[in-house]
């Protein structure tokens, strides 16, 4: 038997591991070994699928969420062999999604024969292209050969808020990561939870607070702007929903101004805002590539928070139940700026200036928990492996340092502009080529097209 083609995948969450199904699926003249490198150990979960929660569901329905594009049931049918009343429009546990991940990989391995998967704990400190492929160097001094490496590295930690001090980020009164496991045991019950943020994050972590015992919790945003919830009645976005005039538009300011003209039509005809903002899903890329680097600035300054609460929508069960919340005061949702945190010995007073006021006020609360999601700026999230690319020369991050250059065909950039033969990458970095690059619809079809470029490659 010929030499295998090695390639090393780095992440094991949703990219890495549905790019190894697919190469483990592949035929090729030669076999493939597939190496997965990750830290925890844990495959198959990630940020996003690592929760155990039963509180935390999915913000896609059922019917949305296969693995597969050219499966589009695979999930569903997953999720009715355990439990026959789900729907295509079920919004599962996000856990049963990590379990379903995990089990599809399990098929795959069971029947790639005589492709391989191996599994490597540890973090990757060096990777040295070399001219018989890659040598990753990892941290417990291991030295891997690949032909291929797959960068999947997905979400970083939130930033901190600038108004915290050192001190007070380094004490047990703050909760940076609300996905780290333990964070929850750390946050006092007698008084208030000051969440920072009113997105996504926020919801999940309110909805575990609640019922821990915590007596309350206050969300705070620039905007107090939260998600919109999905609406299980309104029909899917038609060709008719797209608004013609974004078509030829090559400004943020113009592109605002066809989809607000395009919805008010919409919805005179009796149809809902949610279509037109799905009907944009498939040419968002193509929106996003056409914008001048000052334009997407520009977005992400004015706009990004006003998109993100229309497009990124929350389960209808869970923004009724947060809802709930605030309606037996449980909750209390401010827009307003942080501007100061001072530690007493068992509490913490926060000062909040309210939006369009000029009076700070004054709250006092058990714990900061950060809920702005993670961190946007792939320079300053201290990830050793990207730090060691940039400095190579390896990879470059893009002008507005929300992910990494990275080609059509997924190739990362190096700091040169050429594209690496031996680096790929798929993953939620991809939001700097494409604007967007978090769910699964998109995700799922840029790993099954590095998987086959790969497997091209392979001879």
């Amino acid at each position: 038997m010929s030499e295998p083609f090695r390639v090393a995948v780095i992440g094991a969450g949703f990219s890495g591991v549905m790019t190894a199904v697919h190469l483990l699926r592949t035929q090729t003249a030669r076999p493939v070994q597939v190496l997965m490198v990750n830290r925890s150990g844990a495959m198959a979960r990630g940020v996003a699928y690592g929760t155990q929660s039963p509180n935390h569901l999915l913000n896609v329905p059922a019917g949305r969420m296969s693995a597969f594009p050219d499966a589009p049931s695979h999930f569903l049918h997953y999720c009715q062999r355990r439990d026959p009343s789900v729907t295509a429009g079920t919004f599962v546990p996000r856990s049963v999604y990590g379990e379903y991940l995990g089990d599809t990989l399990a098929e795959a391995v069971a029947e790639a024969s005589p492709n391989t998967l191996e599994q490597a704990v540890a973090e990757v400190r060096d990777i040295r292209p070399t001219a018989e492929g890659v040598t990753l160097e990892l941290s417990d001094r291991r030295m891997l050969l690949a032909d291929r490496v797959v960068l999947a590295v997905g979400h970083h930690p939130p930033a901190h808020p600038p108004e915290l001090t050192a001190e007070f980020r380094a004490s047990q009164w703050y909760v940076r990561d609300p996905w780290a496991k333990g964070w929850l045991d750390r946050v006092p019950k007698h008084l208030p939870a000051l969440l920072v943020g009113t997105g996504l994050t926020m919801l999940d972590v309110a909805l575990d607070l609640h019922p821990a015992g915590v007596v309350g919790a206050v969300a705070l945003s620039r905007r107090g702007l939260m998600p919109q919830p999905h609406d299980p009645n309104v029909a899917p976005a038609e060709p008719g929903h797209r608004p013609p005039e974004i078509e030829d538009a090559t400004t943020v300011r113009e592109y605002l101004a066809a989809v607000r003209r395009c919805v008010e039509a919409v919805e005179a005809n009796d149809g809902n805002w949610r279509q037109v903002v799905d009907s944009l899903r498939p040419i968002t890329p193509l929106l996003w590539q056409r914008l001048s680097v000052p334009d997407r600035e520009r977005f992400l300054r004015h706009l990004r928070p006003f998109w993100d609460v229309h497009r990124h929508r929350a389960a209808p069960a869970c923004m009724e139940a947060v809802e709930g919340l605030r309606a037996n005061g449980w909750l209390s949702v401010r827009a307003g700026r942080l501007v100061s945190v001072t530690l007493n010995q068992d509490n913490v007073n926060v000062t909040v200036l309210p939006r369009g006021q000029e009076q700070p006020v004054m709250l006092q609360v058990g714990c900061v928990i950060n809920c702005t999601g993670p961190s946007s700026d792939v320079t300053a999230a201290n990830d050793p492996l990207l730090n060691h690319l940039f400095a190579a020369g390896l990879a470059r991050p893009d002008p507005l340092r929300m992910g990494i250059d990275v080609t059509g065909n997924g190739a990362v950039i190096a700091a040169d502009g050429s594209p690496s033969p031996v680096l790929g990458y798929v993953g939620p970095l991809l939001r700097a080529r494409d604007g967007e690059g978090t769910a699964v619809p998109e995700l799922r079809v840029h790993a099954a097209r590095l998987a086959a470029r790969l497997a091209a490659e392979c001879g």
